[in-house]
C-alpha cells in the first residue's frame, strides 16, 4: 500500500472535486489529488509489476523514448472532464503537477511538452503510444522510490497517472521450499532487479541472492548453472549479451556470499526459451528471469 508520512509529501495536493460520480471502487492516489472539474472514470492497481517510465528524449522524433523500468505495487488512474466544467489546456495540467511535484520534493525527470513528440513504451499506453503533454518525476532515494508519469488525452479532456512505488518482489519461498522446488523441477526461477538494460543487481535484489547461498551452503553437493533469460523486447543479439552478462552477474553475487564458484556455471540464453506468452507485460515479466538449474 501507498503511505506517505512525511508532511512534504502530504503538501502535494491540488484543488479537490466532489467525487460522487467517480467510478465504483475508484479514489485519487495518496501522492496527488485531482485538477479541477474532474472526475475518476478507470482506476486499476496491482501488488507488483514492471512499468518502463519514459527518462529521455526519442532517438527520432516521434521514436521510443529513453525509458527507465520500475518494478513494485503499481497504480493507475484516469479522470474525465466533467460536463460544463472549464477545460484546462494540456500544458496547464503539466504545469501543474510538475509545480506540486517540485513542492513536494520530487525531482522532474522528463518532460515532452507537445503533442507526439515521443513514444511511451507500451507497458503505461495500450493505446498508439504518442506522449501528448506528458511528464515524468520520481520521489524519494535509491532503494524507496516512488516514480510517477502524468499525461494529457486529447485537447484536455482527460489526463492519466501511473504510479509505481518501487520494491523488489517478496520472496515468498525460503531455503527449505528452494531445496524441495529444486529437487522436484531441476530448476528454480529467480527475478532479480536489474539496472535497466544492464547486468548491474539492484540493493532490493540481495535477499533473493543470500537464500540462494544458504541452499548451497545447506548442501555442500549441490553444483548448477546459472540461467540468463530476457523477454523479446530489443533485438536478439543485445538481448543474448544482456542474458549472459546478467547470468555471470547474478553467479558472482552467489559466490560473494561464499559459495564456490566451481559450484556454478552461467549462460545466457536470451529470448530464445520464453516461458511465457510475449504479447502481454504479465508474460513478458515471467521471461526476464535468471534460472537456477540443478547439474
Amino acid at each position: 500500500m501507498l503511505i506517505f508520512v512525511a508532511s512534504s509529501i502530504a503538501s502535494l495536493t491540488l484543488p479537490l472535486m466532489a467525487q460522487d460520480a467517480d467510478a465504483e471502487g475508484c479514489k485519487d492516489l495518496p501522492l496527488f489529488n485531482r485538477m479541477p472539474g474532474f472526475l475518476i472514470s478507470e482506476c486499476k492497481q496491482t501488488q507488483f509489476d514492471l512499468k518502463r517510465f519514459p527518462t529521455g528524449p526519442a532517438s527520432e522524433e516521434g521514436g521510443l523514448a529513453k525509458s527507465t523500468e520500475v518494478e513494485g505495487a503499481f497504480f493507475f488512474v484516469r479522470y474525465e472532464l466533467k460536463e460544463g466544467a472549464v477545460k484546462p489546456s494540456p500544458l496547464q495540467t503539466m504545469r501543474n503537477f510538475q509545480n506540486a511535484a517540485r513542492k513536494g520534493g520530487g525531482t522532474i525527470v522528463a518532460e515532452y511538452p507537445g503533442w507526439c513528440k515521443a513514444m511511451v513504451d507500451e507497458t503505461l499506453n495500450d493505446g498508439n503510444g504518442c506522449i501528448l503533454y506528458g511528464t515524468t518525476f520520481k520521489f524519494g532515494g535509491k532503494g524507496k522510490e516512488t516514480w510517477a508519469f502524468v499525461e494529457s488525452n486529447g485537447e484536455g479532456e482527460s489526463y492519466e497517472i501511473w504510479l509505481v512505488e518501487r520494491e523488489a518482489m517478496k520472496q515468498d519461498i525460503a531455503v527449505g521450499e528452494l531445496r524441495e522446488q529444486l529437487d522436484k523441477n531441476g530448476h528454480i526461477e529467480l527475478y532479480i532487479n536489474f539496472d535497466t538494460a544492464s547486468a548491474t543487481i539492484q540493493p532490493d535484489s540481495l535477499s533473493q541472492l543470500e537464500q540462494v547461498a544458504k541452499l548451497f551452503q545447506s548442501d555442500p553437493t549441490l553444483k548448477a548453472e546459472v540461467g540468463g533469460h530476457t523477454d523479446n523486447v530489443g533485438s536478439p543479439d543485445s538481448n543474448q549479451k544482456l542474458s549472459e552478462a546478467r547470468a555471470r552477474s547474478v553467479l558472482a553475487a552467489i559466490v560473494k556470499h561464499g559459495v564456490a564458484a566451481d559450484r556454478l556455471t552461467a549462460k545466457g540464453y536470451g529470448q530464445t526459451t520464453p516461458i511465457a506468452d510475449n504479447r502481454t507485460e504479465e508474460g513478458r515479466a515471467k521471461n526476464r528471469r535468471v534460472e537456477l538449474v540443478k547439474r
